[in-house]
């Protein structure tokens, strides 16, 4: 999609980090942005700072691991602007780390709820509306998680996995179909965002996360290195550029250290090697939590 002025952009997860990056680049391109997120009054601030920046914004306050609810925000899409063209499906939790084995169901059933389950609604409710009108681009945010395998919460690479997956076959199907639609699954590293934070949203059927008597110190670490982090207006710089150019691996982390550790798996999986943890900042720390030794 090279014209985007005009156009209407949906961002999930749109209140906070990267999601409003994107709402606040493709405003900025001249498109009218739907921003949706769970956090009701997060939502409102950040919807009235892009209205006091020129932007045309509608806000919906949307859970988006249930159906009905991202179904209600497409519907609301279509009938306050008469149309949609670029859909983001970016809202995300991190949710906790710790033995695959003793985390709760809860936390498995929230995490992969949002993560995976809210992209899936997103592209049912919103696909069909993009080959009607002809034309149209889904991102759906994975994570570097979801191309590594990484260890330190393991319901989060779980999701991100899927969302990788679901991204490939929905790209391949309108491929095959020759669907004037275009996809792209953007795989973050570290972006300075408060996913670390994502705890304020915890449902109560999550449960408690696991406690590893390591918890404050994993938690000053992953500040720490979220901080480090690039800032979500260079990935929604990235992302902007892969609607307008069709790419669908967008890698805002190109550097040789990710780039890497993706070569080494793949090549772990031809080779038929056995992976190996990687060596992530404050692995030490993770490494401790999950075995229980300092």
């Amino acid at each position: 999609m090279q014209e985007l002025r005009g156009k209407v952009a949906v961002v999930t997860g749109g209140a906070s980090g990267i999601g409003l990056a994107m709402a606040r680049r493709f405003s900025a391109e001249g498109m009218k942005v739907v921003v949706a997120d769970i956090e009701a009054p997060a939502l409102a601030e950040a919807a009235g700072r892009l209205r006091s920046g020129g932007a045309d914004v509608l806000d919906v306050v949307t859970d988006v691991s249930q159906a009905g609810q991202v179904q209600e925000l497409a519907a609301k899409t279509v009938a306050h602007y008469g149309a949609v063209h670029v859909v983001c499906n970016n809202a995300g939790v991190a949710g906790g780390g710790g033995p695959v084995w003793d985390i709760p169901l809860g936390e498995w059933e929230w995490v992969l709820g949002v993560n995976l389950w809210g992209v899936v609604h997103g592209v049912r409710s919103f696909l069909p509306r993009l080959l009607e009108a002809g034309e149209g681009h889904v991102v759906n945010t994975a994570s570097m998680a979801g191309l590594l395998g990484l260890y330190t919460s393991p319901p989060y690479a779980v999701s991100k996995f899927g969302v990788v997956a679901l991204s490939e076959s929905l790209h391949n199907q309108l491929q095959i179909a020759g669907a004037p639609v275009g996809v792209s699954v953007l795989c973050p590293a570290w972006v300075r965002t408060r996913i670390h934070e994502s705890g304020r949203n915890r449902p109560p059927g999550a449960g408690a996360p696991v406690a590893t008597g390591l918890d404050e110190p994993v938690r000053q670490a992953m500040e720490r290195i979220i901080e480090s982090g690039l800032g979500p207006a260079v990935v929604a710089e990235k992302v902007l550029a892969a609607v307008r150019s069709g790419q669908f691996y967008v890698l805002p982390h190109d550097d040789e250290f990710w780039l890497g550790l993706i070569r080494e798996r793949t090549d772990n999986i031809v080779e038929g090697r056995n992976p190996t943890p990687a060596p992530l900042p404050g692995s030490d720390l993770i490494k401790a939590a999950i075995t229980g030794l300092a």
